[in-house]
């Protein structure tokens, strides 16, 4: 198979002139050995894992400089959650308004020398999550930066904790408020089995990971939608905040907030909106979104309450759902079969050692 796997690939690219080798077994051993030492001779250095010369690896600073903060899009004032939620939010974020008393002068910095607001916001999609992230950045008048997990990985080996430490740094640099969305990426359980040099890489980044949360001082935010997927060592270094799906009243107070005084409008009921349940606040402002597109279209002068609450089925109508499992469906046989099936079980029966019959 593999002779004629050469030969296939061989003749493949032959009309583009080009020159591919199949090499097996000790010949596919001893070519990799001299590319080996060809690569050592030309970086003065044994290459394996690394994919680039050395000298050409930029500094913490340099790959900091990758990473900029944004003014927040959302105020404090946007945000709708529970009280419980909001409650959380400012107890939080308190540590920077007494850090000093607290760890200087009442003298904690000696068993927390590196005060900071560690936040974990989890919750299904849609509840607020990265709006709340926003909103805290401009209650403390910072900017926020914003990351996930493609802006630190990398095709090269031993940069993604590099760069896990830079994302860090710029946050310092521009007194910003960290925002790692899509977290558990970052932070799910370290690899116990390492078998391979990218899980290894994997580890050294999550483990990065936890020594920079340790030394920085400001406030970093991870948000998830899978916090059941968390390595344990992290999960005692932050405080969680847990996102549920709005109650009633604080539907009602999404419908009108995401209902504009400029937005044309007739027959509408907040209280009706508001009682179709189970719904998000995403979902509330996608169906608002839909209702006035679809009534600009059709040249109406703006939307009306029952275009609203269509609106709003078709948005939980397209809901992604799973595949409901079938139960399965009895099988039905002919007198016939029925008899041969019958006839050759009791004969199985019959054959069967130690079978003894018993009255039906």
């Amino acid at each position: 198979m593999r002779s004629r796997f050469g030969l296939i690939v061989s003749d493949f690219p032959s009309d583009e002139g080009l020159d591919i080798r199949i090499l097996t077994g000790e010949r596919a051993r001893t070519a990799r050995a001299q590319a080996a030492a060809a690569r050592t001779a030309s970086d003065g250095k044994s290459s394996g894992d690394a994919n680039r010369r050395k000298d050409d690896d930029p500094t913490t600073a340099d790959r900091a400089a990758q990473y900029a903060a944004v003014a927040p899009r959302h105020r404090f004032e946007q945000l709708i959650v529970a009280d419980t939620v909001r409650e959380e939010l400012l107890a939080a974020v308190a540590v920077l308004k007494v850090r000093d008393r607290v760890f200087l002068d009442w003298g904690l910095s000696a068993i927390e020398p590196s005060p900071r607001s560690a936040l974990n916001f989890h919750g299904p999609p849609g509840v607020g999550k990265t709006l709340a992230a926003h909103a805290l950045s401009d209650m403390l008048g910072k900017k926020i930066l914003l990351a996930s997990y493609a802006d630190v990985e990398s095709k090269y080996v031993g940069d993604g904790p590099k760069n896990v430490q830079a994302l860090f740094l710029a946050a310092e640099r521009d007194d910003a408020v960290l925002f790692v969305d899509e977290a558990d990426s970052l932070l799910s359980k370290r690899l116990t089995s390492v078998n391979a040099g990218s899980d290894q890489a994997i580890n050294s980044m999550r483990s990065q990971l936890l020594i920079a949360l340790e030394q920085f001082s400001g406030v970093v935010i991870f948000a998830t939608n899978l916090v059941t997927n968390y390595d344990p060592a992290f999960e005692t270094r932050v405080r969680s905040v847990a996102f549920t799906l709005p109650d009633a009243p604080a539907r009602r107070k999404i419908w009108e907030t995401h209902l504009p005084a400029r937005l044309p409008q007739s027959d509408v009921d907040l209280d009706a909106l508001a009682a179709v349940d189970d719904v998000c606040g995403r979902e509330i402002k996608n169906a608002v979104v839909d209702a006035a597109i679809r009534a600009a279209d059709a040249g109406r002068d703006g939307v009306t309450g029952p275009e609203l609450v269509a609106a709003l089925q078709r948005v939980i109508a397209s809901r992604p759902r799973k595949e409901e499992k079938r139960a399965p469906q009895p099988v039905v046989l002919a007198p016939e079969e029925e008899a041969d099936l019958s006839a050759r079980i009791l004969g199985a029966l019959d054959r069967a050692e130690g079978f003894v019959e018993t009255p039906s």
